[in-house]
């Protein structure tokens, strides 16, 4: 892996009743190549200085979609800076990796998550809106939002059938273990893309009806730390029905969970932000 003069940490949260992890890579997946040129890496300043980074999503050339934990301040972080990397190796590319300034990165200007973000668990309004300062890059490509209450169908028995995302992101690819409990983590910084299947939608308790539960296994790959704020595409279509946003244990088996894009509220706080 090529060193940066900074590392780059993951964003965990541990909440006190259920493990979860804001989900901040596709594991099990492949190189997305030119596949999804709309998805780009996030990165986020801390004191002037890289310190997190997440993937998103192109709305227009300037508005940016991600998730909330990608977007509000940590109580002892605040952001100070924000920018995109365009391109889809950004491990091997022509870039200043995390600080920008090239051909291939854009600064942000402002940025805001959900107004009901802060007002309880991360999960429960996890979306956000970054603006960047010029429309420096077209991707030619953009993601678009789904219709109010679009995926409810789905969680019908019928509705599950056959019911495969799209997801794409920046994340680690692998975390393995081994009996002398060392964890190695694999994080090429490289846009990839995994087709997994719905598992949950409409439950309640956890997930409610703003999240759902996608497969996250060998045989359909998923998610991982860094995915955060990226996008999980209904089936192959270019529509954003979530923002990948947590994972229920620390080495992104399972499940991942993903944030839907298609309530009304979530709908109206994105559209404001839109021509």
């Amino acid at each position: 892996m090529k060193k940066s003069r900074i590392a780059v940490l993951v964003i965990v949260l541990l909440l006190s009743l259920v493990m979860v992890s804001t989900a901040s890579a596709v594991t099990g997946g492949e190189p997305d190549g030119a596949a999804h040129p709309q998805v780009v890496l996030l990165i986020m300043d801390v004191g002037g200085q890289p310190a997190f980074r997440c993937s998103a999503t192109m709305l227009t050339p300037t508005v940016v979609l991600t998730a909330g934990h990608c977007t509000n301040n940590h109580p002892d972080a605040p952001f100070t800076g924000m920018r995109i990397f365009t391109e889809s190796d950004v491990q091997n590319g022509e870039n200043d990796y995390p600080f920008g300034g090239g051909n291939n990165t854009v600064e942000a200007v402002s940025w805001a998550g959900h107004p009901l973000y802060e007002t309880g668990p991360f999960f429960l309004h996890d979306v956000g809106i970054v603006i960047l300062e010029s429309p420096g890059y077209d991707p030619g490509l953009f993601g678009t939002l789904p219709t109010a209450d679009q995926l409810d169908v789905l969680a019908t028995k019928r509705g599950k059938q056959d019911v495969t995302f799209t997801s794409v992101g920046y994340g680690l690819q692998q975390i393995t273990s081994n009996p002398h409990h060392t964890v190695r983590l694999t994080g090429l910084r490289i846009r990839y893309v995994a087709t997994p299947n719905l598992i949950q939608i409409n439950t309640p308790g956890f997930t409610g009806d703003f999240s759902m539960l996608l497969s996250n296994n060998a045989a359909t790959g998923g998610t991982c730390f860094g995915d955060s704020g990226g996008p999980n595409f209904l089936n192959t279509t270019n529509v954003v029905a979530g923002v990948t946003s947590f994972g229920l244990n620390g080495n992104c088996a399972g499940t991942g969970g993903v944030f839907r894009m298609d309530r009304q509220n979530v709908l109206d706080f994105v559209n404001s932000y839109l021509p």
